[in-house]
C-alpha cells in the first residue's frame, strides 16, 4: 500500500524576533514551514508510513543549510527544496509588542525566487488519501505561478486534500492586482480554505467572516475556517456554521499561532483518517474536534518564542460536545 504523504508547499525564511527592539531567538520559519515541522514533531513520530515533505526554495548560503538541516531533524524530507546558487535566503524581522502580537518586516527577493522542475517531481506522485497545505504569497506569487499551478492542479486532479491558508500580508496589497486571479483558482482547487479576518480585510475591505463566506469564498470553495485572533473561530460548510470560542491564554509571542492551527487541523484529518469525499458526511461534533485540536497546537506555539509545538509534545485527548 502506498504511504499516506503530507506535502506542504509554500516559503521558508529565518525568522529573527525582536522584543523591547533587541533580538532575542533566531529560528527557521515560514508560515507552510512552520506548520510542517509541527507535524514532523507529532504526526511524523507518532503515525506509521507516514511521508512529510515540503517544496520549497532558499539560498544557497548558511541560513539555507540551517533551514535544510532543521528540516532533517525534524521529520521533513529536504527532496523537494531547491538551493538558489547565487541567491540569499529570505529573512523575516517578527518585532514583539506590549501583548506579544508581532509587527513583521521582510527581506526578500521574490523577483528571483525560483524552483527546480526536478525537485517539485512528487514522489510517485499525488495520492487520494494525501494533505497538502498551501497559502501566503508563495501560492500566489506570479514568478513561481508555473511551479505552483502545475503542483496544485496535480494534487486537486489525484483527489488530494487541499487545505489553503490564504495568510496575506499588508506588505503585498499593491500586487493584489497582479495575484487576485492565482489566489481565486488556489481556492477553487482546495478542499478548505483559511484564512484570518485580518487578511480579507486587506483583501476584501471586510472581516465579517459571514460577508467574506458569502461573497469571497463560497462560490469558489465550499468549506471555510475564518479565525480572528482571541475572537471565536467560525466554520462554515453548505449546511452548517459553526461558531467556537477562543479560551484566553498567557501569550509569550504569537508567531506561528495560525500555522500551527493549520497544523493541529490536519493532525487531526490524519489521526481520523478523513479524505475529501467525507466531508459533506462530518457532523458538527468533528468539527469541532478538529477546531479545538488546531487550538491546542496554536496555544502550545504562543508559550514559547519558537514556531514550531515542542518536542516530544502531544495534544490532549478531546471530549468534543455532542
Amino acid at each position: 500500500m502506498t504511504k499516506r504523504k503530507v506535502i506542504g508547499i509554500g516559503e521558508t525564511v529565518l525568522d529573527v524576533i525582536f522584543k523591547n527592539d533587541q533580538p532575542s531567538a533566531a529560528v527557521p520559519g515560514g508560515s507552510t514551514f512552520n506548520a510542517m515541522i509541527s507535524l514532523g514533531r507529532t504526526a511524523g513520530v507518532q503515525i506509521p508510513d507516514l511521508d512529510i515533505l515540503m517544496v520549497t526554495e532558499t539560498g544557497d548560503d548558511h541560513i539555507g543549510d540551517i533551514i535544510v538541516d532543521f528540516m532533517r531533524r525534524n521529520h521533513v524530507s529536504d527532496s523537494a527544496v531547491t538551493r538558489n546558487r547565487g541567491t540569499q535566503s529570505h529573512i523575516s524581522m517578527a518585532f514583539l509588542d506590549a501583548n506579544n502580537d508581532a509587527q513583521y518586516e521582510f527581506y526578500k527577493d521574490h523577483k528571483h525566487a525560483s524552483l527546480q522542475a526536478d525537485k517539485v517531481a512528487i514522489p510517485q506522485g499525488f495520492a487520494a488519501n494525501d494533505l497538502v497545505l498551501f497559502g501566503s504569497f508563495f501560492a500566489i506569487n506570479p514568478v513561481l505561478r508555473p511551479y505552483t499551478s502545475r503542483l496544485l492542479q496535480e494534487a486537486h486532479e489525484a483527489g488530494a486534500l487541499l487545505y489553503y491558508d490564504i495568510n496575506f500580508r499588508k506588505s503585498h496589497i499593491p500586487d493584489i492586482p497582479d495575484t487576485l486571479e492565482n489566489l481565486q483558482q488556489n481556492c477553487r482547487w482546495s478542499t478548505i480554505v483559511r484564512g484570518s479576518a485580518e487578511d480579507f480585510g486587506y483583501l476584501f475591505g471586510t472581516t465579517d467572516p459571514s460577508e467574506i463566506y458569502e461573497r469571497h469564498i463560497r462560490p469558489l470553495c465550499p468549506y471555510f475556517i475564518c479565525t480572528d485572533s482571541h475572537r471565536p473561530v467560525w466554520v462554515f460548510t453548505p449546511h452548517f456554521t459553526l461558531q467556537i470560542p477562543v479560551a484566553p491564554i498567557q501569550t509569550v509571542s504569537t508567531i506561528g499561532a495560525g500555522d500551527n492551527f493549520n497544523a493541529g487541523f490536519l493532525y487531526g484529518l490524519l489521526n481520523k483518517g478523513i479524505t475529501p469525499s467525507e466531508f459533506p458526511t462530518l457532523t458538527t461534533s468533528v468539527w469541532s474536534e478538529l477546531v479545538l485540536l488546531a487550538q491546542q497546537f496554536s496555544k502550545q506555539v504562543c508559550q514559547s518564542v519558537y514556531n514550531y509545538v515542542d518536542e516530544g509534545w502531544k495534544p490532549d485527548p478531546l471530549n468534543p460536545p455532542a
